[in-house]
């Protein structure tokens, strides 16, 4: 099939975007990188009056790492919701200091797809599944939504509402996504983090997927978490209060598998012709306790893969 007709802008600035959005309202979708929207306008499960192209516009290219790496505290690493996934997965800063979203980039579609995809159309798609977007949700970013009227700002543990629905309003535009940078305080702080999904085949929607993010001390005691399951709720799915339970532990065999249980039990996924819900609650317990051992090991071996 063919797209529906459908009348085609090119802003030359964000504000020209948000004041076609306002124009236009629900009869308007804003194209970056085209590849969720476009298959479905193909489909016509997409039928957009408008099409706003905003994937040329130069404020939405920023990459920013934090200044100053001796400072304490948690640093902000600042993403322009249309870079492509494959500058994200390359760019040298990101390794540095986002390693799990470095992870997680190399199980998003294809190499094909990542050259035009970018980071703010895949969590704007809002797909249960989408690694991006569980990234996001993990570690608590902030994203910023621009219109005619100003800038707002959400924790991405609030975007998500339901599968394919945000809380974006048709007017809005996602500008920036402002990443925490956890900065180890104090000696021998060893950070670890740790991506894994099962899918049909890979490249695939990923039936569920799961990762960590983690500090260790000199003693190997949890010093901070974070953990969340892709695909195994209606939304990414961050477990802020079995991490809160794991700092602390040494995170010993016995308590991956406690923690590993305790997060299937908090999926609550669908079944559909891929699997059934009791499959995928039962790939969340498996993946779960596959990404804390592999985070543990990860801070253990002093994160050698960053600097790959």
């Amino acid at each position: 099939m063919k797209a529906a007709p459908f009348e085609y802008a090119r802003p030359a600035t964000l504000a020209e975007a948000c004041s076609l959005l306002a124009a236009h309202g629900a009869e308007a979708k804003l194209i970056a990188g085209g590849q969720s929207l476009v298959p479905m306008m193909a489909m016509r499960l997409a039928r957009p009056a408008w099409l706003i192209d905003i994937g040329r516009l130069a404020e939405l290219q920023r990459v920013s790492a934090p200044a100053d790496s001796s400072a304490q505290g948690d640093g902000v690493f600042v993403v322009g919701a249309g870079v492509r996934q494959a500058v994200m997965e390359r760019e040298p800063l990101a390794r540095a200091n986002l390693p799990l979203m470095a992870k997680a980039l190399r199980w998003v579609g294809h190499a094909q797809t990542r050259n035009r995809g970018t980071i703010g159309g895949s969590i704007v798609h809002g797909d249960v599944s989408a690694e991006i977007a569980l990234v996001a949700c993990v570690l608590d970013a902030l994203l910023e939504l621009h219109d005619t009227s100003g800038v707002t700002e959400i924790p991405a543990r609030e975007f998500f509402q339901a599968p394919m629905i945000t809380a974006i309003l048709p007017e809005q535009c996602l500008a920036e996504i402002r990443f925490p940078v956890w900065r180890a305080v104090g000696g021998g702080v060893r950070p670890g983090c740790a991506f894994d999904e099962v899918s049909v085949r890979h490249g695939d929607f990923a039936l569920v997927s799961a990762c960590a993010q983690l500090e260790l001390d000199a003693d190997g005691r949890c010093l901070r978490l974070e953990l969340g399951l892709g695909g195994a709720a209606s939304v990414p799915l961050a477990l802020p209060e079995l991490s809160a339970q794991l700092t602390g532990s040494r995170l010993d065999e016995q308590a991956i598998t406690a923690a590993a249980a305790a997060a299937a039990d908090l999926a609550d996924p669908e079944g559909d012709l891929h699997a059934s819900a009791d499959y995928r609650r039962h790939l969340a317990r498996i993946l779960l306790g596959r990404v804390l051992r592999a985070a543990r090991q990860d801070a253990m071996d002093g994160g050698k893969e960053r600097t790959a």
